[in-house]
């Protein structure tokens, strides 16, 4: 697959008509943030109603509906004396999200209330998941693919910067949180989103970043480092093929905006 395919029955998101091509200068209004909305942030799940409870909910709604911090729950069961389990969930995902690839046993240790035993089960369910429904070799032909594997950091309350590392034909190498930035803001520098991809022999690559607000409009500093990522990928020999801004009910895309010029 050489190009990035667009179906003509695509609708434009509704945050998509920006009056000029790419890089937009528009002014963004003014976010406000709505803050964390996890239920059991904090919380004994067993303090719950026992409809809200993670493992209810499991089996009432399957996998599909619960968070990465309800997942991580269920699978380390307990917390310790002075630390419940959705806190000792809540910092495990924290972990998670900051390093590049599965956290050895010690890495993992670090967390007070992880043992060698919680660890290992962690390690093994990490590498399990990679190695039988790991996203590598999905195919990227639309940015709903790129929502579909990126959308389960929609929850987060601060800003993820995710690089997707793809082959000639498209298809996903790995996904990578670049960088983590503060409730509504984050901070990327190039050199830090082709570091990776290029190790990877990566020929393209698409980000995204979630926005904490609720909000799809994206904001002149989006536009800006989506300009010098796509300017510096075309002197790397990478094809740049899209952006994405998310949130848990929906996303846009600058190239189905129309945003990435002809290319």
């Amino acid at each position: 697959m050489d190009h990035y395919i667009y179906p003509n029955s695509i609708l434009q998101p509704e945050a998509a008509p920006l009056a000029t091509k790419f890089p937009a200068q528009e002014t963004a209004s003014e976010i406000q943030d709505r803050g964390y909305c996890f239920d059991s942030l904090g919380l004994n799940p067993l303090s719950l109603p026992q409809a809200k409870r993670p493992r209810e909910r499991l089996n009432s709604d399957g996998p599909g509906a619960l968070t990465d911090h309800d997942l991580l729950a269920i699978l380390l069961n307990t917390g310790v004396q002075g630390k419940n389990v959705s806190v000792l969930a809540m910092e495990l995902l924290e972990l998670l999200d900051r390093d590049k690839g599965i956290p050895s046993i010690k890495e993992l240790c670090r967390l007070t209330g992880m043992g060698v035993s919680k660890a290992s089960a962690i390690a093994a369910m990490l590498e399990f998941g990679r190695r039988r429904w790991g996203a590598s070799g999905t195919h990227i032909k639309h940015p709903t693919d790129i929502f579909n594997t990126v959308r389960h950091f929609a929850d987060r309350r601060q800003e993820r910067f995710v690089c997707l590392s793809l082959n000639g034909a498209h298809e996903l190498l790995k996904v990578r949180t670049v960088t983590l930035g503060l409730v509504n803001k984050t901070i990327v520098h190039p050199r830090e989103v082709f570091a990776d991809p290029i190790q990877d022999r990566a020929s393209a690559i698409c980000v995204a970043h979630n926005h904490p607000s609720g909000q799809l409009k994206p904001s002149p500093e989006d536009g800006e480092i989506t300009f010098q990522l796509f300017e510096a990928a075309k002197i790397l020999g990478l094809r740049f093929l899209d952006h994405v801004i998310f949130t848990d009910t929906g996303y846009f895309s600058y190239r189905q905006a129309g945003l990435l010029g002809g290319d």
